[in-house]
C-alpha cells in the first residue's frame, strides 16, 4: 500500500550539509543574500539532491488526466469531453505544456488515470484508468477506498518508472478546480468561498452555481475528516494519482516541482499524511485561481513566480524550471571572491 512509504520520507533538515551550501552561497561574488529567492532555492535543491554540487538529470513532466462526476452538475465554462479531447492535444504536441516542454527539454509523459473516453495507446501516453472518470460528490463519495488508492498507487508506479532526479507535476480533468476547491476546503477548514474559483472561466451566474453545487457536496461528506478519506469523498482520480506521485518522490528524493491550483491540491492531501514531502516541493507559480494564494499560506510555502496563469497542465512548473537550473548553476558555476581574486566584503568570512 502507498502509505508504507511514509516513513521512507526523511527529514532533509541536514545541518551539516546546509551550512556548506550556505557558506558556498555566502562566498560567492556577491553582496551577501543579493540573489534572494534564488539562494533559497538552491539550497533547497541540495538538499533534496544531497549535494553541495547538485544537477538536475533527466527531467520528467507528468501530466495526469482524467474526468469528474461534478462535471455534469455545470461547474464548469467547458464541457467533460475537452479532457480527452486535450489529452490528444498534449500527445499531438499541440497544447501550451507540449510546447513548453519541447521549449526546456522536458521529457512529457501523460497519464491517463481516469478519462471517460478510451484513448488509443501511443508513445508518451501510460493509460492507468482506475474508472471512467469520478462519480458525482453531490450524491456519494467521489471515489471507493479501492479507487483512491488503486489511482494513488498508479501515480506512485509511474514515478518508480521515470528515469532522472526531479518530477514536474500537471494536469487535466474539466471539474477539477470543483474537486481541489473541495479538499482545499476539507483540509484547511476555510470557508468555502475562500477556496471557489472562476476555473476556466466561469462568469457570475455560474461561479454562484458551481458555489452552489460544492456546497451541497460539503454538507455530503461533512463528517468525513481523515485525508485519505477525504480524497476519497470530493477529491478526483488525476489528483489521487498526483498524491501518489508525489508521496513516492518524495520517498526516492527528487525534486518535486508543483504546478498550480489542482496540483498544489494533491501535495495538500499528501502533506496531511506526512509534512516532510514540502521539503522536496518547489511551487512553480501562484495561480490566479483566487483560492491558490491560500493554500499556499495554509501550507506555509511561497510560489516562484505570480504571473496570473490559471491555464494548468503543468505549464506553470515547465516556465519556472529555468530557475531551478540557474539555482544549480549558482551554485556549481559561480565564481568564490577566492577563486576569482576578487576582495571580499568585511561582513564576510574567510572561505575555510
Amino acid at each position: 500500500m502507498i502509505l508504507t512509504r511514509l516513513d521512507a520520507i526523511a527529514d532533509l533538515a541536514q545541518p551539516a550539509l546546509a551550512a556548506r551550501l550556505q557558506h558556498l552561497l555566502d562566498h560567492k561574488t556577491k553582496p551577501l543574500g543579493s540573489l534572494g529567492q534564488l539562494e533559497a532555492l538552491a539550497r533547497q535543491i541540495g538538499l533534496v539532491l544531497h549535494s553541495e554540487q547538485p544537477r538536475l538529470t533527466q527531467p520528467q513532466m507528468v501530466v495526469f488526466a482524467a474526468d469528474h462526476g461534478l462535471a455534469a452538475r455545470g461547474v464548469s465554462a467547458f464541457p467533460s469531453d475537452v479532457t480527452w479531447q486535450m489529452v490528444e492535444n498534449f500527445l499531438a504536441g499541440g497544447a501550451a505544456v507540449s510546447v513548453l516542454a519541447r521549449q526546456h527539454g522536458l521529457a512529457l509523459t501523460v497519464v491517463d488515470a481516469g478519462v471517460a473516453r478510451d484513448i488509443a495507446p501511443r508513445p508518451g501516453l501510460l493509460v492507468r484508468k482506475v474508472a471512467p472518470g469520478t462519480a458525482d460528490s453531490t450524491q456519494g463519495p467521489a471515489m471507493t477506498p479501492a479507487q483512491c488508492e488503486a489511482a494513488m498507487a498508479a501515480g506512485a508506479e509511474v514515478v518508480r518508472s521515470l528515469p532522472g532526479n526531479a518530477v514536474l507535476l500537471g494536469e487535466m480533468g474539466i471539474g477539477n478546480t470543483s474537486a481541489a476547491a473541495l479538499l482545499m476546503a476539507k483540509l484547511t477548514g476555510l470557508p468555502l468561498a475562500r477556496c471557489v474559483g472562476r476555473g476556466t472561466g466561469l462568469d457570475e451566474a455560474g461561479l454562484a452555481r458551481k458555489l452552489a453545487v460544492l456546497e451541497a457536496a460539503l454538507q455530503r461528506h461533512a463528517d468525513v475528516q481523515a485525508p485519505l478519506a477525504v480524497l476519497a469523498a470530493v477529491g478526483g482520480l488525476e489528483i489521487a494519482a498526483m498524491c501518489g506521485a508525489v508521496l513516492e518522490a518524495a520517498a526516492l528524493d527528487r525534486v518535486i516541482v508543483v504546478d498550480g491550483f489542482i496540483a498544489s491540491s494533491a501535495v495538500l492531501v499528501a502533506q496531511a499524511l506526512q509534512p516532510r514531502v514540502l521539503q522536496r516541493c518547489v511551487f512553480a507559480h501562484q495561480s490566479d485561481e483566487s483560492g491558490h494564494a491560500d493554500m499556499l499560506a495554509h501550507m506555509g510555502v511561497q510560489a516562484l513566480l505570480k504571473l496570473n496563469l490559471r491555464l494548468g497542465e503543468g505549464s506553470g512548473a515547465a516556465l519556472a524550471w529555468p530557475l531551478l537550473d540557474s539555482a544549480c548553476r549558482i551554485l556549481c558555476e559561480m565564481a568564490s571572491f577566492e577563486s576569482a581574486g576578487v576582495s571580499q566584503p568585511d561582513d564576510v568570512a574567510p572561505a575555510a
